[in-house]
């Protein structure tokens, strides 16, 4: 390391003779790494004077610092910099972005925050997808389709639901061939209902469409039930 720079160290802490402090001043007039360096170190200055306060033997701090001390503390301000400096950049390049995109990354944002499958639109797409399934209950006259789309993950189930009476809580769960059971989504029914044709609201009169997922296979569920939560059974879909 050039001494010249080195000595940027040895004057913050105030252990140069007269002469070497008087060439580090000619040479930081004109040397602006070293004056952003010096400007770093001399925060280190309460730090020792409070240390000194505190030490038994203040001659200790006193003591000219070897040369590979001075190098090490260099180097760790610098890389103390580097890091602010690139911290500044990210935040400079992510400010600019924003500002050059604003709409559209505020329509990104607002699509991460909403996402599609909360739709009621992008659940009936999901559902018009599928291969479907469907049985209206003997006793309940409540009328359930699903829409199956296999996954690597599982089985993506889409659910069509009419002639639904509420208010209600319900879920649909999956029931596989050996017997295990899984909840493949919740919904609430409002008081006017779904898919009545004579209510009162347009959105009684519409179906629901919801959806989620299970992990079982296409091929291992035997059925699908529609069921309030406190567990009373309202429709049933053979596979």
């Amino acid at each position: 390391m050039n001494a010249e720079h080195t000595a940027v160290g040895a004057y913050a802490l105030g252990v140069l003779d007269d002469a070497d402090a008087a060439r580090f001043e000619e040479h930081l007039a004109g040397c602006p790494r070293c004056a952003a360096e010096l400007d770093d170190l001399m925060g280190l200055t309460p730090l020792l004077g409070e240390l000194g306060e505190s030490t038994p033997d203040p001659e200790i701090l006193t003591a000219a610092p070897r040369p590979e001390l001075l190098d090490r503390l260099l180097e760790d301000v610098g890389a103390a910099r580097r890091a602010r400096r690139t911290r500044r950049l990210w935040l400079v390049a992510a400010a600019v972005v924003l500002i050059a995109a604003g709409p559209l990354v505020g329509a990104a944002l607002t699509a991460r925050d909403a996402p599609d499958h909360s739709s009621v639109s992008a659940a009936k797409e999901m559902y018009e997808e599928g291969d479907k399934k469907g049985a209206v209950d003997p006793d309940t006259d409540v009328d359930a389709t699903v829409s199956l789309q296999s996954k690597p993950w599982g089985t993506h189930v889409a659910l069509k639901l009419a002639h639904v009476k509420g208010p209600l809580t319900c879920d649909l769960v999956a029931v596989g061939r050996n017997g295990q059971e899984q909840t493949v989504t919740t919904w609430a029914v409002p008081a006017s209902g779904y898919g009545l044709p004579g209510a009162a609201t347009k959105w009684g009169r519409e179906p629901l469409y919801t959806h989620g997922g299970a992990a079982f296979n296409r091929a291992d569920i035997a059925r699908f039930e529609v069921r309030t939560l406190d567990g009373r059974r309202l429709a049933t879909v053979p596979m």
